[in-house]
């Protein structure tokens, strides 16, 4: 009999160690698989090293002829290295952004903080204060191209190492990136197939931090990309070969107030802000919104990042009509420091007991009636 338990208990073991190794190895190959995909591109990291997006922002201007799209990207894992490539309709030309441009952006679509008023204790006022309180809170170049490819542009900004590519097909594309230091994984180079049907380029960038032996991560320069347009695009469709929810968060500038055309397989795009704006001159927002004043920020969510089966091309909207969020900071109506309904409750208690009171005293000054069939009480005065 104790044999047998213990070799039950030896076999439990057993299943547990596996389990638990399984799990260690299904957490280490999540840790190092490359994240290929962000909201506006790809990110490409060296071989057998990750690399991920943590945050992107983006601003997209159009004036009916030209696109800009100026875009900031948080980068995040153990890759010394990365090439980020994007997909552009036509000739694109690259420089640097200002960094100033995303705090005068922020700025410019912050929520209104208005004081609302309650008659009533909620959770947090007296006597309903809660033990936990309230939230304080209401987000790759080388030297030479492969054949099939044409490198018709390069330059140095900064920390980046700029190319403009044109490519016939996307094994030609992988070709170059492959000849400069990356591989070009199967799923990228089938999701650039309808880019190379329609003949668009590609800006590839090498990412490289300015230290050597340094992981590539941190917030970096914004790059800044203008090219013609026919009608304003910003290129979705790589990110459905990421293996995370993605978020997207897009400033629009614009004659008028902008839309996506459709929500790409995502959540239904929401407006944060719409309005005209007019910054101060020499202000990072100052170029941007000459000619194209009216600034739509756009949110919008996708749960399940494979459903993206395009690029978002952006509509004007039916009117022009200016939203701005509002944040309400509730506060419990007072007078002269104490809860207006503490006075009233008091007040109204104290009236009742007054009228109580009242009644009760006239009751006790009332004269007693007499009883049926009995005479009324008399005074009898003696005569002496």
């Amino acid at each position: 009999m104790v044999d047998a338990v213990g070799s039950l208990r030896g076999r439990a073991r057993r299943r547990l160690l596996a389990v638990v190794l399984a799990l260690l190895a299904t957490q280490v190959g999540a840790l190092v698989a490359p994240a290929y995909a962000c909201g506006c591109g790809a990110m490409v990291p060296d071989t057998a090293r990750r690399i991920g997006v943590a945050r992107e922002e983006s601003v997209l201007r159009w004036d009916g002829r030209r696109e800009r799209i100026v875009m900031r990207l948080t980068v995040d894992g153990d890759s010394d290295r990365a090439a980020w490539i994007m997909p552009v309709p036509h000739r694109a030309d690259v420089r640097l952004g200002d960094p100033a441009l995303f705090d005068a952006l922020d700025a410019a679509t912050a929520p209104v903080h208005r004081t609302r008023h309650h008659f009533w204790p909620q959770d947090g006022d007296w006597p309903l204060v809660s033990g936990g309180g309230r939230d304080a809170g209401a987000p790759p170049p080388g030297a030479g191209a492969a054949p099939g490819v044409s490198v018709v542009g390069r330059q140095k900004l900064g920390p980046f190492d700029v190319a403009r590519l044109t490519a016939t097909d996307p094994d030609a594309l992988g070709g170059w990136l492959t000849a400069n230091g990356f591989r070009l994984p199967p799923l990228l180079s089938t999701a650039l197939q309808p880019y190379v049907a329609r003949r668009w380029e590609y800006v590839a960038v090498r990412l490289a931090p300015e230290t050597a032996n340094t992981s590539l991560r941190g917030t970096l320069d914004p790059l800044s990309l203008s090219f013609a347009a026919d009608e304003p695009v910003y290129p979705m469709r790589l990110s459905r070969l990421a293996r995370t929810p993605q978020s997207l968060g897009l400033y629009v500038l614009a004659a008028h107030r902008m839309e996506p055309a459709s929500a790409l397989g995502g959540s239904r795009p929401r407006v944060t802000f719409a309005g005209r704006i007019a910054p101060e001159r020499g202000s990072p927002l100052a170029e941007l919104t000459s000619g194209t004043p009216f600034l739509t920020a756009i949110g919008q969510e996708f749960p399940a990042p494979s459903l993206i089966d395009g690029d978002h091309t952006l509509r004007r909207a039916a009117a022009d009509t200016a939203f701005q969020q509002v944040i309400y900071e509730d506060r419990l109506r007072t007078v002269a420091g104490v809860p207006a309904w503490l006075l009233t409750v008091a007040g109204t208690l104290a009236a009742l007991t007054a009228a109580v009171a009242l009644l009760v005293v006239r009751h006790s000054r009332r004269p007693a009636k007499s009883v049926a069939g009995e005479p009324p009480d008399t005074y009898v005065r003696q005569v002496s």
